[in-house]
């Protein structure tokens, strides 16, 4: 497997190991170093670079260094760019207290029937938007914060 030498540089930078394609990958681990290029290539480095602080250096996260769970991440932060500038202490602290890794199992039930990719990106904008969206004071019938 040869892997670009700017992908190996930032995944060393984060802490992330890249094992071979044919092996599961352990927490800390990511066998997608294509995906990081293709993301690398259409984004850029410094928005390649944001997705793996986002997934690597918050809590419960470094499971979801596949291929749903990288470009879940670069879709959110494309959509979010805005308010990651404004408050991006806020946001990697709203990554740190989402159990993402519990959500991609969950939305691993829509196999078949919804792309992961996209599943697993709403569960995780629900999320986003109850945190910073328009209503983000007010509580939602179904919210466990209500206990």
């Amino acid at each position: 497997m040869m892997v670009p030498t700017h992908i190996q540089r930032l995944c060393d930078e984060f802490g992330i190991r890249i094992v071979d394609r044919h092996r599961y990958p352990e927490i800390g681990e990511t066998r997608a170093a294509e995906t990081l290029a293709r993301i690398c290539r259409r984004h850029g480095e410094s928005h390649l670079r944001l997705v793996l602080s986002t997934l690597a250096e918050t809590a419960n996260n470094k499971v979801l260094l596949d291929e749903v769970g990288l470009w879940m991440a670069s879709d959110m932060i494309r959509k979010n760019s805005d308010l990651i500038e404004e408050r991006a202490g806020e946001w990697l602290e709203l990554w740190d207290a989402m159990p993402v890794g519990e959500l991609q199992f969950v939305c691993q039930e829509l196999s078949g029937f919804v792309p992961q990719r996209h599943a697993l990106g709403g569960m995780v904008y629900e999320r986003i938007f109850r945190r910073f969206g328009k209503n983000a004071a007010q509580l939602d019938l179904f919210d466990d914060r209500r206990r």
